[in-house]
């Protein structure tokens, strides 16, 4: 990451925190009130082959005892009424500004990945993760909509991840691949217009 890069998410982190510091406390009350706690889900994510951190969102889904793997059909059932909310306009992400401001991720890059995807496929991610992971990216941009096609079929965790190995993590490296050889500061800052182009309602972005 060149410093520029660096020194962008940083300011662009603080100024975000502090506008969002009353609407996001007024948020994490109601979702106390309307689901209860937890508030927060914190998963462990990679920064790097072998190097791990605590990735911050809101809580989207029922807890269970036992919760591992990429959101698939056979989680849709789990998604709260304000979760489905909350992931259209991307709300749950607000928390991982923290781990930006720590140097976990950057604004933009390539999605961090869960352990077992980067441990399966160690080769492909020694390349990819040369990226700072990121909020957004190429790949979550123009691949997240047929990715959510992909999994919304798979009835089991099973068939979820053997159909995001095989079907999503290869196009969605290819697309982190071709970011990695274009990352500008331009190009970080079209990819965030483009990310919130993406989730404002239609008739706004006309």
């Amino acid at each position: 990451m060149t410093p520029s890069k660096r020194l962008f998410d940083i300011a662009l982190a603080l100024v975000l925190g502090v506008l969002l510091v009353v609407p996001f406390a007024v948020l994490l009350v109601a979702l106390l009130v309307v689901q209860g706690r937890p508030i927060f889900y914190v998963s462990e994510r990679m920064h790097a082959p072998g190097v791990p951190f605590h990735l911050w969102k809101l809580r989207t889904m029922r807890v269970v005892a036992v919760d591992s793997g990429v959101s698939g059909g056979d989680k849709a059932d789990r998604v709260t009424p304000i979760g489905r909310f909350l992931r259209k306009y991307r709300l749950d992400e607000v928390p991982q500004l923290w781990n930006i401001l720590r140097g976990d991720m950057s604004f933009v890059g390539p999605r961090p990945p869960l352990r077992t995807y980067v441990e399966r496929f160690p080769d492909l991610y020694a390349q990819v993760l040369r990226s700072r992971p990121g909020v957004t990216g190429l790949a979550t941009i123009h691949f997240h909509r047929h990715e959510a096609y992909i999994l919304r079929p798979c009835k089991t965790a099973e068939d979820t991840d053997q159909a995001y190995a095989r079907r999503c993590v290869p196009r969605k490296a290819t697309l982190d691949l071709i970011y990695q050889r274009q990352q500008s500061l331009c190009f970080d800052i079209q990819l965030l217009f483009e990310t919130i182009s993406s989730v404002l309602p239609a008739r706004k972005r006309r």
